[in-house]
């Protein structure tokens, strides 16, 4: 269909959708405002926006130029900022390198991804080292540092980030060019194969952070994200854009801080210390949070955090909340960029009823602006929105990634029907909230019946004692599949908890109806700790490995 088109004047702005658009608010409205890194050093906007032009002139002078790529290697950090702007907006990539996984597969992404250019922290020297034989493409490195004399090894640097700032000129001419230029990618962290490359482009991330910043400003009276808040990530910037805040953040010009290396004593310093009202973590983060609050015996009373990654299980939930946090649950993915619901509490269940509000705020939650979600069969055909009926989660949105870097198979497969594939499980209630059952490949088929390992993680998580719990399905000649439980108790509840006080709890649930029978584990047990992804999800196919043959 041909519709009608407006006869535009000659000169008039196309305004593409760039990630430089994002400067015009906060250099009107907030160019005081000031960025924090660690409590030791301080920029207002106006300087950052300075430091972003030196950066891109500095770039330019090693040869960086349109359509390279640039990776780092850094903490939460100003200069990681800098970087999020500086390298796009110059119509370069960013890869943003995740020094999580394990040196050969950081070898791999950066040679995937074709970064020419490395911004490194002088933490990451060593490991630089062990790869530097292995990173062909790598023509230049940039050395970053918090010490005094910066450790490069035995690596050859062009020199260190701020001397090349101090060299180069603020006065960088950002161009125009097509929105839809790729500005970013990184790499997703499966546990099978090799990381995946997901990109996104400029037009993207700016709906991205129009979306995440009018979702969270709808809110009418709680887990609200307005020009008044105080910012810190406590997600790392390598991963899924620190879920976009950054930019978002920036947009809206409000005070940020930024953590460098994650330390729980540091994290609670800065929160008290510069007012930090917003956050968003892993559930992992969180306890880690609590836990230096509790030692500290002070409460975490204004702060408003989003938890995702993995579930946000209610015990962890109430106890947040005790200590004053407004804690609620995101929901999205590597391959979303990566916002697509929160789990808000509207204002009429706002009604003083805690385990109610604990439900809801563990749900994946409603939509964000212009998600189309749905619910699917085996066979693509929409399930009912009854709370009742599983079904796979397929999404659409503007910002999720139109396929995987040089994988066209797996770009297929994530695409298939024209909608993009989670492998999620979810149902969606009548109230319009998503509540995710399991991923597909962590569904324990047992007796005939489905069981939600992330439901019986969730509900041995509120068993007294219990620190943290992962369920996987081990084979059963009788059942084809049983559900095994990996159990870490709380060290201050002291050492009563045990795998008869789990089935009991388990086995009250299966009496109100909440779970199957089915799925209270036949055997429990407890470990010292849970191995986890390098993004804090537990690593349920190594716990397979281990423990899946009885």
């Amino acid at each position: 269909m041909t519709g009608t088109f407006l006869q535009a004047a000659k000169s008039a702005y196309k305004y593409p959708l760039l990630i430089k658009q994002l400067w015009h608010t906060p250099l009107m409205q907030a160019p005081d405002q000031v960025i924090v890194y660690r409590g030791i050093k301080r920029f207002t906007y106006r300087q950052l926006r300075e430091r972003i032009g030196q950066l891109a002139s500095g770039l330019a002078r090693l040869g960086v130029s349109a359509g390279d790529t640039v990776g780092v290697f850094d903490w939460d950090s100003n200069r990681f900022l800098e970087a999020y702007f500086a390298v796009p907006m110059m119509g370069a990539v960013l890869q943003t390198v995740n020094v999580r996984l394990s040196p050969e597969q950081i070898a791999y992404t950066i040679n995937h991804a074709g970064s020419s250019v490395l911004l490194v922290n002088d933490e990451f020297v060593p490991t630089l080292e062990g790869i530097r034989n292995k990173l062909p493409k790598v023509k230049r490195l940039v050395l970053m540092s918090d010490r005094a004399v910066p450790q490069a090894g035995a690596l050859a640097f062009e020199g260190e980030y701020e001397d090349l700032l101090l060299a180069a000129s603020p006065d960088y001419s950002f161009p125009d060019f097509d929105e839809n230029t790729v500005a970013t990618t990184f790499y997703t962290t499966g546990t099978t194969g090799s990381p995946k490359g997901v990109y996104f482009s400029h037009r993207q991330l700016v709906l991205h952070s129009l979306a995440e910043m009018a979702f969270f400003g709808t809110a009418a009276k709680q887990g609200r994200f307005c020009r008044d808040d105080v910012y810190m990530p406590i997600t790392p910037m390598f991963h899924a854009h620190a879920w976009g805040f950054p930019w978002t953040a920036t947009l809206a010009g409000v005070k940020q801080v930024y953590p460098g290396r994650y330390d729980p004593a540091l994290l609670l310093k800065l929160i008290k210390t510069e007012g930090v009202t917003f956050t968003h973590g892993v559930p992992t983060i969180l306890q880690m949070l609590l836990a230096a609050a509790r030692a500290a015996n002070t409460d975490l009373a204004g702060l408003k955090m989003v938890i995702g990654g993995s579930e946000l299980p209610k015990g962890l939930a109430r106890q947040a909340l005790a200590l004053g946090v407004d804690v609620y649950a995101g929901y999205g993915m590597s391959e979303s960029a990566p916002l697509l619901c929160l789990a808000q509490v509207k204002s009429a269940d706002l009604i003083g009823d805690p385990e109610k509000e604990v439900d809801i705020r563990t749900k994946a939650g409603m939509p964000a602006p212009l998600v189309d979600i749905r619910l699917v069969d085996t066979s693509l055909n929409e399930v009912p929105h009854d709370g009742k009926t599983p079904g796979e989660i397929v999404v659409r949105a503007p910002w999720l990634t139109q396929g995987y870097v040089d994988n066209a198979e797996a770009s297929e497969q994530l695409w298939a029907g024209g909608y993009l594939h989670t492998d999620d499980i979810g149902i969606i209630e009548p109230s319009g909230y998503l509540r995710i059952v399991d991923r597909m490949k962590d569904v324990i088929k047992t007796g005939g019946e489905w069981v939600s390992s992330a439901q019986i993680e969730d509900l041995i998580s509120q068993c007294k004692g219990v620190s943290e719990a992962a369920v996987i399905g081990v084979k059963d000649e009788k059942w084809g599949e049983r559900p095994l439980a990996l159990v870490v108790g709380d060290a201050q509840a002291g050492d009563d908890l045990s795998d008869t006080r789990i089935k009991t709890h388990l086995n009250d649930f299966a009496n109100a109806g909440v779970i199957s029978k089915y799925g209270i584990p036949d055997k429990i047990l407890f470990v010292k700790a849970l191995p986890r992804t390098s993004v804090g999800k537990f690593d349920k196919n190594e716990l397979r490995q281990k423990y899946g043959t009885p």
